[in-house]
């Protein structure tokens, strides 16, 4: 059996984009059995036996057979290897795969992620509301060249691939914002992405491992 680790409780505003969501995808798309192991923040986080799982405390983290992996990236590739909707089973379509998966990690979501910090943890700042604008037209210019590369298809290699499950899920983290609807093409692609089954049960179960800090 697979181990999730995920936290117990985050903030609702960053509930929906927390890194444990592209895991439980993978995991739903691949049709692999999975449990939660959920961590509190703080004490637990940062704990010895945690840190020898994630060297950083962070999520997701997976354990399976003495194989204990993180960063998000590096556990969508592993779980991809087993399943051929994730990865195609020829070589360079496996590598184009691998190319858009790195694509939304290193090109799309730094400025993504940056915009997102801004708007829902520090927009009362004064560095903040000068360095948006700024941060807003490189998301933009991002945006723009993606809707591009995708052009007519329905996804970035015309069939669904992890690139794509990475890539919507990045996407999704502007969901505070109207650029991604700015891009129609990209617009009906994230449709397209989150209205897979397999998304639907892994937001859902995402949810449904919060549990509300005590009071």
């Amino acid at each position: 059996m697979i181990t999730l680790y995920s936290y117990r409780w985050v903030p609702d505003m960053v509930r929906g984009v927390v890194r444990d969501v592209r895991v439980r995808w993978a995991l739903e798309e691949a049709g692999l059995d999975y449990q939660d192991w959920l961590i509190s923040l703080g004490d637990e986080q940062n704990s010895p036996a945690y840190r020898a799982c994630q060297p950083f405390g962070q999520v997701p983290a997976i354990e399976e057979g003495g194989l204990v992996l993180f960063e998000s990236g590096a556990i969508v590739l592993q779980i991809g290897e087993r399943s051929p909707v994730l990865l195609p089973t020829d070589p360079a379509g496996r590598a184009r795969a691998i190319s858009w998966l790195f694509a939304a990690l290193n090109t799309l979501e730094p400025p993504i992620q940056q915009l997102a910090e801004i708007d829902l943890f520090h927009a009362d700042k004064a560095w903040a509301r000068e360095r948006r604008p700024e941060t807003e037209a490189w998301v933009r210019k991002r945006l723009a060249e993606l809707a591009a590369a995708l052009g007519e298809k329905d996804f970035l290699e015309g069939e669904f691939t992890l690139g794509d499950l990475m890539m919507a899920t990045v996407l999704h983290i502007l969901r505070h914002t109207e650029l991604v609807d700015e891009q129609p093409r990209l617009r009906a692609y994230l449709d397209r992405c989150e209205a897979r089954p397999a998304f639907e049960r892994a937001l859902r179960d995402h949810f449904a491992s919060f549990e509300d800090p005590v009071s």
